[in-house]
């Protein structure tokens, strides 16, 4: 069964087979977010999650690099350690991967994840790597519009949620641990929230997976500002261990 970490079930799970050009996401944006998850039936902050974006050029072209860190509070070390990095360096107008790495240390479990990606041919390169130094390669057949994790996270917010009927809904598909992820968003409208960077205007998306990871109807959600940025501000979700949340803290860096 695939290990998916706790702190991004949430963010998987959002994106779908559309073109779509870049007009929210630039360079420089820093968004902090507080994760928290139900212990004993209280919901308690456990982590942060840290996503950046920056500009990186070779020698043939200039990509845009996405981050996301999640690192659990010291306070939690000794419970379950946390120190996951996920990042992806894209194409800087429409998103597209090129090279993806994870590298995931969960209390006692560890895992690198590599992608390069050949957009114009769908296949992918990937490189694995364990605990115990087991390194392993193998060449992937993927379908044109596939992502890795942390491309879907970001390109979804390219998505025209201005013009969507509500009730609109929109598949996608994720390359994770080598296997694709089929999943589904429905756009469910605006909504007023109050948020750490103040109230927002949201449009509110019900998520959904056919790996069964998120659980139940009406318990996954993520809130995106209802703006040029399209940020998300606050997620909800539930696994078969539990449920929990995540709420944004700042945002800095903004493109619009």
């Amino acid at each position: 069964m695939m290990r998916l970490p706790i702190i991004f079930i949430l963010l998987i799970t959002l994106t779908c087979n559309v073109n779509a050009q870049n007009n929210a996401v630039a360079a420089g944006e820093k968004l902090i977010f507080t994760a928290s998850y139900n212990m004993s039936g209280i919901l308690t902050d456990l982590a942060q999650v840290n996503m950046e974006t920056s500009e990186v050029k070779t020698s043939k072209s200039t990509l845009l690099k996405l981050k996301c860190t999640a690192v659990t509070y010291s306070k939690w070390d000794n419970f379950f350690k946390i120190r996951d990095l996920y990042e992806s360096y894209v194409n800087p107008k429409t998103l597209t991967p090129y090279l993806y790495n994870r590298d995931v240390n969960e209390g006692s479990y560890y895992k690198n994840m590599k992608y390069t990606f050949s957009p114009s041919t769908n296949n992918v390169k990937s490189i694995q790597k364990r605990k115990n130094n087991n390194i392993e390669h193998k060449d992937l057949k993927i379908n044109p519009g596939t992502k890795d994790i942390v491309s879907t996270i970001y390109y979804m917010r390219l998505l025209d949620f201005k013009s969507m009927p509500v009730g609109t809904k929109k598949t996608f598909t994720i390359l994770f641990d080598r296997e694709e992820i089929k999943g589904l968003i429905t756009y469910l409208g605006k909504e007023t929230i109050s948020t750490a960077i103040g109230t927002k205007s949201c449009y509110k998306l019900a998520i959904g997976s056919s790996e069964n990871v998120l659980q139940g109807k009406n318990s996954n959600y993520l809130y995106l500002t209802a703006d040029e940025n399209k940020i998300p501000v606050y997620g909800k979700f539930k696994i078969p261990v539990g449920n929990g949340e995540l709420k944004i803290k700042s945002a800095s860096g903004l493109k619009n």
